[in-house]
């Protein structure tokens, strides 16, 4: 194609400087009469001729132009389409990541006034606690009807048996991979249980470092706390972890409290996160406005039992995730929640539950309300301290000794209010009985022996 254009140059020259010369020729025939018969009747065709010839070249030469350009235009066209693919690259790249991530579950079961959180990512799994010691079957056939078959990452927050009560019976049940505890003991039954489960394994307690990163899946966890080697209050010993999905992230609280949410702060950790696991099943001890403002969540798990004697949700705490708009989600409400990413977005299995909460017990006198022409004077509420319940001792009788017995629990009490125990779900029975049941003696209250 190139050569023709060539060509096509080389003959439309040639025509140009024939049609100059012979139309000099026919002009200098006009003014000399001698050479009009001889050279204008020659002149003049041929003149003719090679302006014809020109503008058949010229149009030949244009053709060939515009089938240059067509086949120039085709070629920018195929590098527009070879380049748009990546002008839209990033959309694609980015629906092929999430779906490269696959799918994150969270799992917030319903064990009542205790804790068991199931993730799940991939092929990996990863239990937080495993509720009270009567929990245990059905945690065990939850993660069944799940398809658990190994638990990779299994952690017990802190030693209190509302958190690692069904826990012996999960490391019996599912092969292990690796066991997070503080370093932390209790002279618990529920403890030493625990502990012996681990043993008949030949696993060892791995103590979580603050920083310390493993993956579930696709999923990365780091370890927030605890912040420090010992605790007045075993709730502040919890295990805080946060889950990085994508761009999602869930923050799990176990019981911790405002000394470890404080330490947390002081050492201005990364805590951010869409979804957080309240502390300490909404009590007023943890999830402080400080706190709560730098986690600054979109939705908030509490897991709680209904009806219980602890005043669980506070409303203190409830009001606070309703002034940020915060959704809820509540086990006592909702029954178990779960929570599904695919890395950009969070859906639950059920609808918000309620910003209701327990509000402190104490004794108000109705209001008086005293009306003076247009003013209206309303007299303070005055409110007045419940004066707390005593410790009841134990009954004497002529043939035994009373001891008192929890709800739940395998120790016998002198008194009926012994630590976290619900005077009002306490029961007396004999000391022999309490004995021939298998119960122990609690080591805080010191009951008879």
């Amino acid at each position: 194609m190139k050569g023709c254009f060539e060509m096509f140059m080389f003959l439309g020259i040639i025509s140009v400087l024939a049609f100059l010369v012979f139309t000099g020729m026919s002009i200098k025939s006009i003014f000399r009469p001698k050479l009009r018969n001889k050279k204008l009747y020659v002149a003049l065709p041929l003149t003719f001729i090679m302006f014809c010839t020109f503008a058949f070249l010229d149009g030949g030469n244009d053709k060939t132009v515009n089938t240059t350009n067509k086949q120039v235009a085709s070629k920018v066209e195929e590098k527009k389409a070879a380049i748009l693919p990546v002008v839209a690259k990033p959309t694609t790249v980015k629906k092929e990541a999430t779906l490269a991530l696959g799918e994150l579950k969270v799992h917030y079961i319903d064990v009542g006034q205790a804790d068991s959180i199931l993730v799940q990512q991939g092929t990996q799994n990863m239990l937080i606690d495993a509720g009270n010691n009567a929990d245990d079957k059905l945690v065990v056939d939850y993660l069944n009807k799940q398809g658990v078959k190994k638990i990779d990452v299994l952690i017990g927050t802190h030693t209190d048996e509302d958190h690692i009560g069904g826990l012996d019976t999960v490391i019996k049940t599912f092969d292990i991979g690796k066991i997070y505890m503080p370093k932390a003991v209790s002279t618990t039954d529920t403890f030493k249980d625990v502990i012996l489960a681990i043993k008949a394994k030949n696993m060892k307690i791995s103590v979580p470092k603050v920083g310390e990163i493993f993956k579930i899946g696709n999923s990365e966890c780091t370890i927030i706390a605890p912040n420090a080697l010992t605790y007045g209050n075993d709730n502040n010993y919890s295990i805080i972890t946060k889950l990085k999905f994508g761009n999602k992230s869930f923050i799990f609280m176990g019981d911790a409290e405002d000394i470890s949410e404080g330490q947390i702060l002081a050492k201005q950790l990364d805590i951010s996160a869409d979804v957080i696991k309240i502390g300490h099943h909404g009590s007023d001890t943890s999830t402080t406005q400080e706190f709560l403002d730098a986690v600054n969540p979109k939705y908030a798990v509490i897991s709680v039992g209904k009806g219980n004697s602890y005043g669980h949700p506070t409303q203190l705490v409830m009001d606070r995730l309703k002034a940020k708009n915060i959704e809820v989600y509540r086990t006592d409400e909702n029954g178990t929640v779960i929570a599904t990413s695919n890395g950009e977005d969070i859906s639950f299995n059920v609808k918000p539950a309620s910003y209701n909460g327990f509000e402190e017990k104490v004794a108000v006198k109705n209001e008086a309300t005293v009306v003076s022409k247009s003013v209206v004077v309303v007299v303070p509420k005055t409110v007045v301290k419940p004066t707390p319940k005593p410790s009841v001792k134990p009954k004497q009788t002529n043939s035994s000794v009373m001891v008192w017995l929890s709800a739940t629990g395998t120790k016998y009490h002198s008194i009926n209010n012994c630590g976290r125990m619900n005077p009002d779900n306490a029961r007396q029975i004999t000391l022999e009985e309490a004995k021939s049941g298998g119960y122990s003696p609690c080591s805080k209250c010191s009951p008879p022996q």
